[in-house]
C-alpha cells in the first residue's frame, strides 16, 4: 500500500506563490490515479486537481489556471504548483490516490496548511 507524505505548505500574501509537494513511499505515484483536495475551516473538503496514469489532468474551477499538478515518476512525487493565491484558496491541502478502475480515494496524506493573507 501506498503512503503520501505532503510537505511546503506555509503563510503567503495574496497574489504569490507556492508548491505542495506529494512523497509516496511502498508503491509508484505512476501506478495511481492522485489528487488534491483542499478543506477550509467550516467548509467541506474539495477536490481542487487531479492526475491519471497517463498524465491528464483536471481542475476545480476555481483554480484553473491558476495551479497546475504535476508528477515526477522519477523521485514518487506529486506536486501542485499554486499561483496568482488568493485568500479563498486557504485551507489544509491534502494529497489522495486511488486505484483508476474503482472511484474511492482509499490513501491520504497527513495535509499541508496552506494560508493565504
Amino acid at each position: 500500500h501506498v503512503q503520501l507524505v505532503e510537505s511546503g505548505g506555509g503563510s503567503v500574501q495574496a497574489g504569490g506563490s507556492l508548491t505542495l509537494s506529494c512523497t509516496a513511499s511502498g508503491d509508484t505515484v505512476s501506478a495511481y490515479c492522485m489528487g488534491w483536495f483542499r478543506q477550509a475551516p467550516g467548509k467541506e473538503r474539495e477536490g481542487v486537481a487531479f492526475i491519471d496514469r497517463v498524465g491528464s489532468t483536471s481542475y476545480a474551477g476555481s483554480v484553473k489556471g491558476r495551479f497546475n499538478i504535476s508528477r515526477d515518476n522519477a523521485k514518487n512525487t506529486l506536486y501542485l504548483q499554486m499561483n496568482s493565491l488568493k485568500p479563498e484558496d486557504t485551507a489544509m491541502y491534502y494529497c489522495a490516490a486511488r486505484m483508476c478502475y474503482i472511484y474511492s480515494w482509499n490513501y491520504w496524506g497527513q495535509g499541508t496548511q496552506v494560508t493565504v493573507s
